[in-house]
C-alpha cells in the first residue's frame, strides 16, 4: 500500500477533525483567491480602459476625478471648460492630435447620456487595434441626426433599449427634471469590456438643443446650470480644427451641417488620440497645455492617474487584504499541526505496528507528511471553489459600482503560486508530528497497548 493511501486512511479516521481542518484551510484560501481574482480583474480592466485615450483635457482641479468622471463615469464631472480653449488647443495641435469633446450632465435609468460627435465612433479605438463595431442592424449616429443616440452593450440588457426605440434623458441625477425631447436609438455597441458599454453617447448638437430653453432661463437669473452647453447659438463658420474636422474640411461623406460650436459654449472635457508617432512631441504636448496660464484647462493622461491609483491607494489595500487572507492561511496551517500532533498519543500503537511490520522510520515519517500535505492541498481545492463563488456572488456589486463585469470562471496566474505554497506550509507544520513519530519507541509503545 502507497503512502498517501495510508495517509488517506488515517484522516478518514479521524474524518470530523479532519474536515474541520481542512475546512479552516479552505476558508484561508478562499479569501486569498477572491482577493487575487477581484483585483487582478479590476485593475486590468481600468488599465485597458485607460489605454483609449492619450490625454483628457477638462477643467483644473482633481486630475484623477477628471479620469475617472470622464472615462470610467464613475463620478459627477467638477466643471466644464470653455470651447474657445478647447479651439485655442486644436488650433496649435490640429496636426499632431484628434479630439473628440465630450458633454455631460444628463441621465437615463442611472446609465449616463454623453453628448459627443460622430468621430467617437468612426475614428477612435477603444484598445489598441480594436475600433467600435456595432451589433446586427444599428450603425453610428449621423452628423444630421441631431437626436440619434448610440447605447453600450451593458446599457442595452439593463433597460431593454433595441434599435428604434426611444428614451427620454434626465438632467442631472435620477432625481432631475425631464429633457422635453426623446432621442432615437440607431445603434447599439458590441461588448468592449469598458465603462463605455454602460453609457448612452447622443448627437452632441441634440445635447445642445435640449439644453436651448434652460441656457435661455439661466442668463435670465436661474442659478442652476448645465453641465454641457452654457450658451445656444451656432457660429456661422465652424472654427479651425471643430470635433469631426480634418484641417476644417468635412469628412468624406460627412453632411455640411456638421456640429459648429459658439465660443461662448461649454464641454465637460477632450478625448484625445495623438496622430503624431514623436514620442518626444507626446511627452511635450501636455506639459505646454497644463504650462499656459491663459486656458482654463488642463491636460491629464488617464493610463497615468490609473497607475497611480492602483499603485497607491488600492494597492496597498489589496496587500493589506492579502497579508490578513494569508495570516488565516497559516492560522489553518498551525490548526493542521495541533490536529495531527494532538492524536499522535493515539496513534502510537498504529505507529508500533507499522514498524513491527518492517517500516523503517522514515517511512513513518513520510506518512504523516503525505497527511499533512493531503489535508492542505484538499482544503485548498475547496477554498479554490469558495473563492471563485465568493467573486460571483461580489460580480453584480462590482458590476453595479464600478461597470466592470468579473465572472466566476475568470482565473489569475498568481493562483498557481497556491499549489507549491499550501505544500510547503503543510511541509512545515507537519514536521513536528512527523519527528514525534519518527522518534516513536515501538516496544514501548506494543506493552503499552498490547
Amino acid at each position: 500500500m502507497s503512502l498517501w493511501k495510508i495517509a488517506w486512511r488515517s484522516i478518514q479516521q479521524r474524518s470530523l477533525a479532519s474536515a474541520l481542518t481542512a475546512l479552516s484551510m479552505a476558508l484561508g484560501v478562499g479569501l486569498v483567491v477572491a482577493v487575487l481574482v477581484i483585483h487582478g480583474v479590476l485593475g486590468q480592466s481600468f488599465r485597458r480602459s485607460a489605454q483609449g485615450y492619450d490625454l483628457i483635457l477638462g477643467a483644473k482641479g482633481s486630475r484623477l476625478e477628471l479620469v475617472l468622471s470622464t472615462v470610467f463615469h464613475l463620478y459627477r464631472p467638477t466643471a466644464n471648460i470653455p470651447a474657445k480653449d478647447y479651439y485655442t488647443v486644436l488650433s496649435r495641435y490640429e496636426a499632431e492630435m484628434l479630439a473628440i469633446p465630450v458633454c455631460m450632465g444628463d441621465t437615463f435609468k442611472q446609465h449616463r447620456v454623453i453628448g459627443t460627435t460622430p468621430d467617437m465612433f468612426d475614428e477612435l479605438e477603444y484598445r489598441d487595434g480594436k475600433k467600435y463595431e456595432f451589433q446586427e442592424g444599428g450603425r453610428n449616429f449621423t452628423w444630421d441626426g441631431h437626436f440619434e443616440a448610440v447605447i453600450g452593450a451593458t446599457v442595452a440588457r439593463r433597460t431593454g433599449l433595441k434599435v428604434g426605440g426611444t428614451f427620454p434623458p434626465v438632467h442631472g441625477d435620477t432625481l432631475g427634471h425631464r429633457d422635453q425631447r426623446d432621442f432615437t436609438v440607431v445603434g447599439i455597441l458590441k461588448p468592449t469590456g469598458t465603462p463605455n458599454d454602460r453609457a448612452i453617447f447622443v448627437n452632441v448638437e441634440g445635447f445642445y438643443d435640449l439644453h436651448k430653453k434652460e441656457a435661455g432661463d439661466s442668463h435670465a437669473g436661474s442659478h442652476e446650470k448645465p453641465e454641457g452647453p452654457s450658451a445656444t447659438a451656432t457660429a456661422e463658420k465652424a472654427p479651425p480644427g471643430s470635433a469631426g474636422s480634418r484641417d476644417g474640411a468635412p469628412p468624406a461623406g460627412a453632411s455640411s451641417r456638421k456640429p459648429r460650436f459658439d465660443e461662448s459654449r461649454e464641454v465637460t472635457a477632450v478625448l484625445v488620440v495623438f496622430r503624431t508617432p514623436n514620442m518626444p512631441r507626446r511627452v511635450a504636448i501636455p506639459k505646454e497645455i497644463n504650462r499656459d496660464r491663459e486656458l482654463q484647462l488642463q491636460a491629464v493622461a488617464p493610463a497615468e492617474e490609473v497607475t497611480k491609483l492602483f499603485e497607491g491607494i488600492i494597492g496597498n489595500v489589496q496587500w493589506i487584504l492579502l497579508f490578513l487572507a494569508i495570516l488565516i492561511v497559516i492560522v489553518a496551517g498551525i490548526g493542521i499541526l495541533v490536529s495531527i500532533y494532538n492524536s499522535m498519543s493515539d496513534r502510537r500503537h498504529e505507529i508500533a505496528i507499522m514498524r513491527a511490520l518492517g517500516a523503517r522510520r522514515v517511512t513513518v515519517m513520510m506518512t504523516v507528511l503525505c497527511e499533512s500535505i493531503l489535508l492542505a492541498l484538499g482544503g485548498g481545492a475547496i477554498g479554490v471553489l469558495l473563492g471563485h463563488g465568493l467573486t460571483g456572488l461580489l460580480a453584480p456589486i462590482i458590476d453595479k459600482q464600478t461597470g466592470v463585469v468579473v465572472s466566476p470562471l475568470q482565473f489569475q496566474t498568481s493562483e498557481l503560486v497556491l499549489i507549491p505554497g499550501l505544500i510547503l506550509l503543510a511541509t512545515v507544520v507537519g514536521y513536528l508530528p512527523a519527528v514525534v513519530a519518527y522518534r516513536t519507541d515501538v516496544a514501548q509503545s506494543l506493552i503499552a497497548s498490547p
